[in-house]
């Protein structure tokens, strides 16, 4: 088995997670090992080795220890394995019979506690459970409690568990030096602490009775949207929610707070704060159907949505609305001209592009529901002569993902993915590789091939580097760490519980727009200055954003993805991978975006003739077809794409509300008589 194979399967990144496996694993075999030799020292020893191993995997390798408690080997086994080995350590020594019998008293007293500790702590996240989250609208009113503090209250079982370390201690202080006081001494430590900790969190669970009731909560919050008069909602729900989907709303928020009238934001699923980008727009999470239901909004107008899922049905219910299917980026693939889209009032396309992409489905969309608005999105984009390249161009790799189907894989990494690197390396360019967010989630193939390419870079990042480079990274990842830290505050992220959060949820005194810009651009700014231009990056995070990658681009080397569209916006050269060696005139025919692109076929030949045209700027064949595709596929520069979405949205809400005093002018209660 190979290696990056065998760190599959373990569910670790590296060789120093490997090793913190072996160690744990050696620990936990040589525990009973020493305690029947019997041996002291050697058994305090591999206890160490192991509580070290145990907690250093936590915080590195997670997926390592999920993989354990999937084998039933989860954390508190591990502590209860410790604690019998260490009693039949003390037995072999020939403890006396009323120090075990009091060692297994306390280990079980406290094994207790830490379950009723656990039952407290359960029920207390259930009684704090509310229909619904909110960001942006003052809920002071309701009284909710506060979170129990941290230090009781997160990674309490982590905590409670460890508290038998001076039991532990005790006991084998006790067997080696025959005095029983050590033992008992730390029997008493961990029976009081633990006591005290069930305790306090009782207390804690009393505060929880003065959460209050459903009815109240929406009283509360019907009262503020009042206030708020929302007459515009971004609707989203998928089905797993991480910061692989919420991209397709965080993009949409800037836009949303630049229209002239009045939005919301409503998610269906509780994670979805965790990943939310800043906003001083409403936001609103109600998971249940039930409970959307509930929510007042008649004044809403127009309901935009950046996804098809199957929860979209419990919003397009809402009679008074226009429902708008947005997207999150115009491309080929077929998830960008489908039949579902009919049941919405409208669909919004970026250009004639994606107008003509849903004329393709004969008899399904009206060509009178297809309006063009442009990407508002795509601004900070820098156009091709902002950039000159350099003797060294940046090729930006940013292949997409396998798909969630076979006639939807649309991806090069499978193919020639990893070809595709070794040439690049090859020909002296600098590489940006991002990969999809869900690449490898269907795919192990696609899997390995991402881990290949990862390899290539950090080998060839290993060979260039000079200690200089390494020391310009290291020298501002202080600075960078504290710039996130400050944007997940200003966003709002990691501030508790749901219940936590809607208590918390009044909007800032300050608008800290500037702040939050000024210290993206600052973080960018040190970020591409620190890696110089020698380094290749492999780019996963949130930061560096899509567009910053693009602006560090002096090409792209895509798939059929929304990320191709997104980048003609810039007229730079790019690249289309031909994975299947079909002719150009067919591919071209297919892939509206191949009309301004350069093809790569899947064994890379033609990749040498491509990067000359890219460092010889004059050479480049594409550079008109990149003009009028812009044009086709994204809308004019006049009016901005910006202008074009507001108008778009201010046009349809005076249609629905047109419409609704119609509806309720020929229901008036005098047709109704007799």
């Amino acid at each position: 088995m190979s290696f990056r194979r065998l760190c599959g399967v373990l569910r670790v990144r590296n060789t120093a997670d490997l090793l913190l496996v072996v160690l744990l694993a050696a620990g936990f075999t040589a525990l009973p090992v020493f305690a029947l030799l019997p041996s002291p020292g050697g058994f305090a020893v591999a206890s160490l080795v192991s509580y070290v191993a145990d907690e250093a995997l936590h915080a590195r390798a997670p997926g390592f220890v999920r993989r354990l408690a999937a084998l039933q080997l989860d954390r508190t086994l591990r502590f209860a394995v410790r604690t019998v080995m260490l009693l039949a350590l003390a037995e072999r020594t020939g403890a006396p019979d009323i120090l075990l019998v009091a060692g297994l008293a306390v280990f079980s007293a406290h094994f207790a506690l830490v379950m009723l500790h656990t039952a407290l702590h359960h029920a207390i996240r259930r009684r704090r459970v509310l229909p619904l989250v909110v960001r942006n609208l003052d809920m002071s009113a309701l009284g909710l409690p506060r979170q129990p503090p941290a230090l009781l209250f997160r990674r309490s079982l982590r905590k409670l568990l460890h508290l038998d370390l001076a039991a532990h201690a005790g006991l084998l202080l006790a067997v080696v030096s025959g005095d029983r006081r050590w033992a008992y001494g730390g029997f008493a430590l961990t029976l009081g602490v633990t006591a005290l900790a069930v305790l306090a969190l009782l207390g804690q669970y009393l505060r929880t009775r003065r959460m209050p009731p459903r009815e109240d909560v929406f009283a509360e919050v019907n009262r503020r949207l009042a206030e708020h008069r929302p007459e515009v909602a971004l609707y989203f729900s998928f089905a797993s929610v991480s910061r692989d989907f919420m991209y397709q709303v965080n993009m949409w928020i800037e836009t949303l707070e630049q229209l002239d009238r009045r939005p919301v934001i409503i998610l269906r699923e509780r994670a979805s704060f965790r990943h939310l980008s800043r906003t001083r727009l409403p936001v609103l999470c109600v998971p249940k159907a039930d409970d959307l239901a509930e929510l007042d909004l008649t004044g809403v107008r127009v309901v935009l949505y950046p996804g098809n899922a199957g929860k979209n049905v419990h919003m397009l219910r809402v009679a008074e609305a226009k429902h708008v299917f947005i997207g999150h980026g115009d491309s080929d693939k077929l998830a960008s001209s489908n039949r579902v889209s009919k049941v919405y009032d409208e669909i919004w396309v970026a250009g004639r592009a994606g107008r003509d992409r849903y004329r393709r489905v004969r008899h399904a969309i009206s060509d009178a529901a297809i309006v063009e608005v442009g990407r508002p999105q795509l601004a900070p984009i820098q156009l091709h002569g902002d950039r000159a390249p350099g003797p060294r161009p940046v090729v930006m790799y940013a292949p997409t993902w396998e798909g969630w189907s076979d006639d939807d894989c649309h991806t090069s990494l499978i193919p020639m993915g990893v070809r595709l690197i070794e040439k690049l390396l090859a020909d002296d360019v600098r590489v940006l590789y991002k990969p999809h967010p869900l690449t490898g989630k269907r795919s192990e193939e696609a899997a390995e091939a991402d881990r290949a390419i990862r390899a290539l870079l950090h080998a060839d990042n290993e060979h260039r580097e000079a200690a200089r480079a390494q020391a310009a990274a290291a020298a501002v990842r202080p600075r960078l760490t504290e710039i996130r830290a400050r944007l997940d505050d200003l966003a709002g992220r990691d501030t508790g519980d749901d219940t936590q959060q809607t208590r918390d949820a009044r909007l800032p005194a300050h608008d800290d727009a500037a702040e939050w810009h000024a210290l993206r651009a600052e973080w960018h700014r040190l970020h591409w200055d620190s890696h110089g231009t020698e380094r290749h990056q492999v780019i996963v995070e949130q930061l560096p954003t899509l567009y910053e990658c693009f602006n560090q681009a002096d090409v792209l080397i895509s798939d059929v993805s929304s990320v191709v569209a997104d980048f003609v916006a810039s007229l730079k050269p790019y690249v289309l991978t031909n994975a299947h060696d079909l002719p150009d005139d067919e591919f071209r025919a297919a892939y509206t975006t191949a009309g301004g692109a350069h093809l790569l076929d899947r064994d890379c030949a033609r990749l040498p003739a491509i990067l000359r045209s890219v460092r010889e700027p004059g050479d480049d064949p594409m550079a008109a077809d990149r003009r009028v595709l812009k044009e086709y596929v994204l809308g004019p520069d006049r009016p901005t794409s910006m202008e074009r979405f507001n108008t778009a949205v201010n046009v349809l809400a005076e249609k629905g509300a047109a419409e609704l005093a119609e509806d309720r002018a020929f229901l008036r209660p005098t047709d109704l008589v007799g």
